[in-house]
């Protein structure tokens, strides 16, 4: 099994660190390669939606990042304790119609000893907005460090 450092017992730097590589990778909109985050029988809630195993979590992502177009997404640490971490996010996107949202979660995260996340509980809401209420407008991919977070955006 491969490693995916930082490993757990996190330290308040390393639980930064995950949550920021889980922003990096959910930024790509790859579902193959963020999927190599999870264990392969991780078990996720998403909304109302059970999702099991790495190929189930491929086929989510796929259909979410088909109709979640021109996704951007910031995540934070919220708290975190030996092999778990709570963050809260926020991502803008939009449909095939140009209805833009903005959705606002939290998500529960516990890892295996080599890194890799077992379990991910998300409750998520969904605000709509108009196009000019965005506040994401960095080039699809990674934010840039010099983006404001959550916390800086008011969120």
């Amino acid at each position: 099994m491969a490693s995916k450092p930082p490993v757990p017992p996190f330290t308040r730097e390393s639980a930064i660190e995950k949550v920021r590589l889980a922003e990096d990778a959910w930024n790509t909109r790859d579902p193959e390669r963020v999927s190599l985050a999870y264990t392969v029988d991780s078990r996720w809630r998403n909304r109302a939606e059970f999702i099991n195993g790495r190929e189930e979590i491929v086929a989510f992502l796929t259909r979410k990042w088909t109709r979640e177009l021109d996704y951007r997404l910031i995540k934070e640490l919220w708290a975190f304790d030996g092999n778990r971490i709570a963050v809260r996010f926020a991502y803008e996107c939009h449909d095939d119609s140009g209805n833009w949202f903005r959705s606002y979660g939290n998500e529960n995260w516990e890892f295996d000893d080599e890194g890799l996340m077992r379990v991910r509980l998300a409750c998520i809401n969904d605000l709509p907005i108009k196009e000019e209420e965005r506040k994401y407008h960095w080039p699809l991919g990674r934010r840039p460090d010099d983006h404001p977070g959550l916390s800086d955006l008011g969120f």
